[in-house]
């Protein structure tokens, strides 16, 4: 309903802002009113749920900061010899709670939202018979009368909007670089989100927090450092999903979306909309990435690109002070006397962390989509949540992100490019760990930490508990096996396996058995996951070779109209659904 609304209001506006639109694409209609602040508001002079928020940004004492151009234009630039440059963020109109999560909140000493005042409570049923009627078009368009909310919920769109700010933030954007897709971009940086600073929780815990979607900032490159309520939803559910299944993770604080508007080809059909901005507000320990080790990386071999900060061996090393001392105190206090030694612990630490959390997406079917440099946390959280997605029907060659046309980050690759990352990140440390040092690290704890971690998770998955047995590890490879032959769905076959009786009656088996295989894909299902897959281009040619000349081995397996063999065709070309069903009845025997 407020998505048609806002197509709606979409046509009130005479003027057409300035777009670049491809040629023969439908354009998007004028940019709607909408009253709101045109800047930061002040904080109400009452103190208020949110404003008892202790603040204490380390980050921005112990790393370089970049002071702002005068006039603060936040104009893409590079930002050499710096983490972070101070920025403000840019308010948006008639800023609207979506949702709220209470124990991410929590971590940050608050309690449950105060309620608000008797009668205070927005008037919402108003305001969707308003877009009602708008949308059936009774009467002329008119604006909205956005009711603001008022207690905790008015805090909230207040300051994790971006409308104003917390006493004690300090909002800042950090400085990285990144390999994107296994070349070296150089300076990326936070484009769209905002480092707001460091909050000190009961138990004396220290909590970064960021806007995203904030707007503007020296590393917005040609975006507008916006995000839209699509990817804002999608990322507060999966951060705080991720949480509750027990994997590490940036958490999601709340979610408030807007009036204000910018334009995104959803489809990427050259159909772009008016879309509404909204807001997130991250909560992590730190963003910190493997990019943002590159900044000092020298021109790149291959892309000729290099870091803002080539040379400022200083600044790697007041980073690597910053970085172990505050989440790795422990190993800061084992190698205070001996640097290189420090380090490599160090990125033993990270390189396991990194193998675990790798192990944990793999083990609930989850792609990140974006496996970049920048996009690899520095202390092994879950972050940046883009295009991701979990599997359904378990295919260990799925890709989740449309872009990735080579399948560079598909789930089964997941973890050997997360072990590439490592390697960059390695080099990133040289010359305060050199190679030497590191590469056997990686090569003597990466797998194997996967492999334990992995393997210990299926044995839960399965219910493997009290008996640890070398045979384990080919059951599970014989049981996903199954699965992608049979197209069952990954999440609901596991599901469905923790209910399994131990000791089932044979009509309870039977049920089980009949449930079980109901996960499976339907035999037209299976020709259209197993069919071929070659570009065109390729096929023709082969095609017309194969029709022209033949095989000149008897033994050699003709080559089908798509110039594809092996099992993958074969599997393909399955006709009789008693085959793959039993299979799937015998595995879960």
């Amino acid at each position: 309903m407020a998505a048609s609304a806002s197509r709606s209001a979409a046509l009130r506006s005479p003027r057409l802002p300035l777009l670049l639109v491809p040629a023969g694409a439908a354009r998007p209609g004028p940019r709607p009113r909408s009253s709101g602040p045109t800047a930061m508001q002040p904080p109400p002079a009452a103190r208020g749920w949110l404003t008892g928020l202790r603040f204490d940004n380390r980050a921005l004492r112990a790393l370089p900061v970049e002071e702002p151009p005068p006039g603060g234009d936040p104009a893409p630039r590079p930002v050499p010899g710096a983490c972070f440059s101070r920025v403000r963020p840019s308010p948006l109109r008639e800023p609207r709670l979506v949702a709220l999560s209470a124990p991410a909140l929590a971590l940050l000493g608050l309690g449950p939202p105060p309620p608000p005042p008797p009668g205070a409570r927005p008037e919402r049923e108003e305001e969707e018979q308003e877009e009602e009627e708008e949308e059936a078009g009774a009467g002329a368009p008119r604006s909205r009368r956005r009711r603001a909310g008022s207690g905790a919920e008015a805090e909230v769109e207040l300051y994790f909007s971006g409308n104003a700010l917390l006493p004690g933030s300090e909002p800042a954007a950090h400085c990285y670089c990144g390999h994107q897709f296994g070349s070296f971009a150089g300076q990326l940086g936070d484009g769209a989100a905002m480092y707001l600073g460091e909050v000190l929780g009961t138990a004396g815990q220290r909590w970064e927090l960021q806007l995203k979607g904030a707007g503007l900032t020296p590393f917005s490159r040609q975006a507008d450092g916006r995000k839209v309520l699509r990817s804002s939803i999608r990322e507060f559910l999966c951060s705080e999903a991720m949480f509750h299944l027990g994997i590490p993770t940036t958490r999601a604080g709340s979610c408030v979306t807007s009036e204000s508007k910018v334009i995104r080809d959803i489809y990427y059909d050259g159909n772009p909309k008016y879309e509404n901005c909204a807001v997130v507000l991250r909560i992590a320990s730190t963003f910190l990435r493997f990019g943002s080790f590159e900044i000092f990386k020298p021109p790149d071999e291959h892309t000729g690109r290099k870091g803002p900060s080539v040379g400022r061996n200083d600044i790697r090393i007041q980073m690597l002070d910053y970085v172990i001392s505050s989440f790795y105190p422990e190993i800061q206090a084992a190698f205070a006397g001996d640097s290189v030694q420090r380090n490599a612990a160090f990125f033993r630490e990270v390189t396991r962390r990194t193998a675990r959390l790798v192990a944990d997406w793999q083990c609930v079917g989850f792609c990140h989509g974006v496996l970049n440099t920048d996009n690899m946390s520095i202390v092994g959280l879950t972050i940046d949540y883009g295009p991701f997605g979990f599997m359904d029907r378990y295919d260990p060659d799925h890709v989740c992100n449309s872009s990735d046309t080579s399948g560079r980050y598909a789930y089964n690759k997941q973890p050997e490019v997360c072990k590439w990352n490592l390697q960059k990140l390695a080099e990133a440390l040289v010359p305060e760990l050199p190679l030497e040092v590191s590469e056997p690290i990686l090569r003597e704890e990466y797998d194997a930490e996967f492999e334990k971690h992995y393997l210990h998770k299926m044995r839960r998955k399965l219910g493997l508990i009290r008996l640890e047995l070398e045979e384990d590890r080919e059951l599970v490879s014989a049981l996903l096996e199954t699965m992608h032959l049979t197209g069952a769905d990954f999440t609901n076959t596991f599901y469905l396996l923790s209910s399994f009786s131990v000791a089932p009656e044979p009509t309870q088996a039977a049920h089980f058995l009949d449930q079980l295989a109901q996960q499976c894909a339907s035999l037209e299902e299976l020709k259209l996951a197993f069919r071929p897959q070659m570009d065109p281009r390729q096929a023709s040619p082969r095609s017309w070779s194969a029709s022209s000349s033949p095989p000149s081995c008897s033994t050699c397996p003709p080559l089908s109209s798509s110039g594809v063999t092996g099992s993958a065709g074969r599997r393909g070309s399955r006709d009789t659904e008693p085959a793959w069903k039993e299979t799937c009845k015998a595995s879960a025997a």
